[in-house]
Parts: structure tokens; sequence; C-alpha cells
């Protein structure tokens, strides 16, 4: 059971925070495909800035938490994520909304980061593997955003007073949580300011799984609703359901997934978990019934779930790379993945179909099968 202990409920509520604003702009995404008049190949164009905002991101909040600790950074930027929001609601343009979602990809990418090292602080604090609990937050997060995006479209709120609501509530009810007493520790940058930060050595595969994991976590963030909807012809409110279930089933797993990584290992765990997220692609790509599709992403939320914490915390164990350096290197992989993927899944879309490109995220989650034993401790390759 996790310990409320204040530094734990201080990250925990950055994770949430951060999990509801991109769960809100996920459930709604259909209004916006509508507003605009975009395809496949237009929304993929459309993520595509919004991730490399956040690739741009990774290496400034890597420096700016090393310098002012990432506590604090952590912070500032929830409060100009809490701002970004309300500038991709407002966004009545194809122009507008991409320089919205660039300057909200930039916000979520950076607070990924800093928030991440501020979580392996604290987990060092209290002595004890509580970084699922973290993303477990981010996880519930997410769901509720998502879930809030179905009660706005249920009641015919527009896309700007909706996300002008999700701001105000989040930032009022999470905000006193982020103001918890903790200070991070200062370290001066080291290198010359790398553009991007990639692993190297045994970690080379430890980000790779981070990759597959976060391919198959972007692909039900951004392309789920519209799956629901344009494949098997839900209606908008029933289409946030998908992505609803994923993120319910992930919050359920990282609450409880500590206990069964400790009873069979972190091994065992990714290579089942690579399976069920495979097994449940597969299923959403075959099927015509919305209940079946909805079981698909409960599928892929339970394989996920442990994917991407262990490989934060087998990063921040390296025995070889610093906890910093080595966190950032795998977050550019696996958070790369999760915010660039579901543009090239909109491109091989537009050239087959949706059903082919979540098979083919299906196949990529059987990659963190395969090299989950690179997640052993202190493993310096495949097993």
């Amino acid at each position: 059971m996790v310990q409320l202990n204040t530094p734990w409920r201080a990250v925990a509520a950055a994770f949430a925070l951060n999990g509801v604003l991109l769960g809100s702009w996920a459930g709604r995404i259909p209004a916006f495909v509508d507003r605009l008049g975009l395809d496949e190949r237009g929304l993929g164009i459309l993520l595509l800035f919004m991730g490399g905002g956040a690739l741009l991101s990774f290496p400034l909040a890597g420096r700016l938490s090393d310098h002012f600790g990432a506590a604090l950074v952590t912070r500032w930027l929830a409060v100009v994520y809490l701002l970004s929001i309300l500038l991709v609601g407002l966004s009545w343009s194809p122009l507008a909304l991409t320089v919205a979602l660039f300057v909200f990809g930039m916000c979520h990418g950076a607070m990924d980061v800093t928030m991440n090292s501020w979580g392996s602080e604290v987990e060092r604090h209290l002595g004890r593997s509580v970084m699922s609990s973290f993303h477990a937050m981010w996880s519930l997060g997410a769901g509720l955003g998502a879930a809030g995006g179905y009660v706005a479209t249920t009641a015919g709120l527009g896309v700007a007073l909706h996300f002008c609501l999700a701001a105000l509530i989040t930032g009022g009810v999470l905000g006193p949580f982020l103001r918890l007493p903790w200070v991070s520790p200062i370290r001066r940058a080291q290198g010359g300011g790398q553009m991007f930060s990639l692993p190297r050595g045994a970690l080379v595969l430890v980000g790779l799984i981070a990759m597959a994991a976060g391919l198959g976590e972007g692909a039900a963030v951004d392309w789920s609703a519209v799956f629901l909807r344009d494949v098997l012809g839900a209606a908008d409110s029933r289409a946030t359901l998908g992505y609803a279930a994923f993120s319910m089933t992930m919050v359920a797993m990282r609450l409880t997934i500590d206990r069964v990584i400790l009873r069979i290992g972190p091994v065992r765990v990714a290579r089942i978990g690579g399976a069920l997220a495979a097994v449940g692609y597969g299923l959403c790509a075959l099927t015509t019934q919305l209940s079946l599709a909805v079981l698909g992403f409960v599928l892929i939320g339970m394989g996920l779930a442990a994917v991407t914490p262990m490989a934060f915390s087998r990063a921040a164990n390296d025995p070889q790379i610093p906890p910093g350096q080595a966190i950032a290197s795998v977050a550019t992989l696996g958070y790369g993945a999760m915010l660039l993927g579901p543009p090239a899944i909109g491109f091989i879309a537009q050239l087959t179909s949706l059903r082919v490109s979540f098979g083919l995220v299906g196949c990529c989650a059987m990659l963190a099968a395969a090299l989950a034993g690179a997640l052993r401790p202190g493993a310096s390759g495949m097993r």
C-alpha cells in the first residue's frame, strides 16, 4: 500500500495534473477533427507538431531541472501547461491549432521529464519503489480528463469552455499539493548541451522497451476516440470510452503492480505485458463490436501499465550512468514514441486504414516482451 507521505502527495499531484490535461485533449480530438475538417493525414501532421514540441523540450527541461531543481521547475511548468490548454481550446484554424499544440506539447514533454526526476528523488528519499504509483496517478488523471470529455460532449459544451473549466478545476484542486515543501538537489549541467539525450550501452535496450510502450500508450491517447467513432461508428460521447477504459485499467494495475514485480520479477512482467498489449491491439484491429474494442483497450492498459515505470526504475538504477542522465535518455525514446508515434499512425492510416495501423502497433508491443531481459537490474543485454 502506498504511503501518503507529504513528498509523495506532491509528486502524485504533478503526475495527476499532467494526465488530466492530456486526457482532456485526447477526449475531444474528434471535436477538432469535425471543426477543422481534418482527415487522418491532417490530424497526423498536427500531432507531429505536438510531438516535436515535446522532443525539443526534453534537453531544455533537463538542464533547467539540474540548475533550479526538479520540484521548482515542475511547479512553474504546471502553471504554463494549464495556460497552454486554453490556447488549444481557443484555436479556430489549422494554423492556430498547430501553434497551440506545439506549445502544449512542449509543456507536456518538459513536465514529463522534470516530474519523473522529482519522483526519483522522492523514491530514493522513501527508500522503496513508488514510481509505479506516480504513473498510476498520471493514468488516473488521464482517465478523469477523458471522462470529463465524455461529460462535456454529452452536455454540449464547446471545447473552449470545457478546457477553461478543466484548467480551473485541475489547478484549483491539485495546485495546493504542488506547493507542499520539497527542495530538490541542484546539480551543475554536464556536457555541451546536446540537442537530444539518447541512451547508450545496456540502456539502449531499455530505451527500446520504453519506445514500444510509449508507442502503444500514444496510440491509445490520440487515436482511440477517432478509431471508435470513425471505424466502429460509435457516437462522440461513446467514443471516449476506449481511452477511459484504457486509463482506468492502467490506474488499477499501477497501484498494485509493485507487488507482482516483487513476486515474479520485472522480466516476466514485461514479457506478459507486451503479449497482452499485442492481443489488445489485435482485438481492436479485427473486431466490429464496440464492446470488444473497449475490452481490447482494457487488455492494452493491463499490458502496458508496468512497462514504462519499470524502464524508468531500471534507468535510475543503472550501474554506469548517473540517474538523471539515464532517465532523460530513456524518456527521449519512450515519450518520443508516445508523442511522435501517433502522427506516423495517421500517415499509415491514410495509406491503408486505422485497423492496419493498430495491428502494427500490436506487433511493436511484442518488442517489449522480446527485450524484457534488459530490465533485469544490472543487465548488460537481452537474455
